[in-house]
């Protein structure tokens, strides 16, 4: 289970804290086993600090702590404190990027049954789409709603998100899309076959909270080649 530690103190030396928190980086070297750590200063109040580091499990945090660095980085931290730090132990019970949430939802209604719905809660109105296959960027969100229907009437498809990194503003999805050809697509008429193609998307999103730009890649060619379009070259 995911365990954070939270430190709350207060400080009127807080770059030369900044500087402590860098050294115990430097000096634990890859023993160190905190996977992410966040720093928030208070905006009411500047001597007011917070951090959060957070490991893998209680143990793991328990065997950096009993580091040599840890004990020596922990005392010279109290020093530059005006009071004495309080440190609350979190064992995390949920955990959930809600851009990657919303990345799964996107998926989700591309393929939902019936009409396709307007998508403005999740993609801009200047949403730029940039798809290797496209000459062009597909610039705005009617367009590309233009081509997402291009597909739906093509295929009955499903996405299966196979995995998902976010960083930031930026989400990354890699996934496979399963389909039945049931319209035309590209000049193809319509095979009835079952397809599969993979694919790799990153989302960027803006200070609304909406999908503002889109990087597709996907095996488009392997897809002509299931759909028997590559069948006359290959002769």
């Amino acid at each position: 289970m995911t365990f954070v530690q939270l430190i709350d103190c207060r400080t009127s030396r807080f770059e030369e804290m900044n500087r402590l928190l860098d050294s115990w980086v430097e000096k634990t070297g890859g023993r160190r086993t905190a996977t992410h750590a966040v720093v928030g200063k208070d905006r009411s109040d500047g001597t007011h600090v917070v951090e959060l580091v957070e490991f893998p499990s209680y143990e793991e945090a328990m065997r950096t702590s009993n580091l040599p660095e840890t004990d020596e980085i922990f005392r010279s931290l109290v020093a530059l404190c005006d009071e004495l730090p309080t440190f609350t132990d979190l064992d995390v019970v949920r955990d959930e990027p809600l851009r990657a949430t919303l990345v799964r939802r996107f998926y989700g209604t591309l393929t939902t049954a019936g009409e396709l719905p307007p998508l403005n809660d999740l993609i801009d109105e200047d949403c730029h789409s940039h798809d290797p296959v496209n000459p062009q960027v597909t610039i705005g969100l009617d367009a590309i709603r233009r081509d997402f229907r291009m597909w739906r009437d093509a295929f009955d498809a499903s996405f299966t998100v196979e995995d998902l990194m976010a960083q930031g503003e930026r989400v990354c999805a890699r996934w496979t899309w399963t389909a039945a050809h049931r319209g035309e697509f590209l000049g193809i008429a319509p095979t009835g076959k079952r397809v599969t193609m993979t694919g790799m998307t990153v989302f960027r999103f803006g200070d609304n909270g909406r999908i503002t730009e889109l990087w597709w890649q996907h095996d488009q060619l392997g897809l002509l080649q299931q759909l028997g379009a590559l069948d006359e070259l290959e002769q």
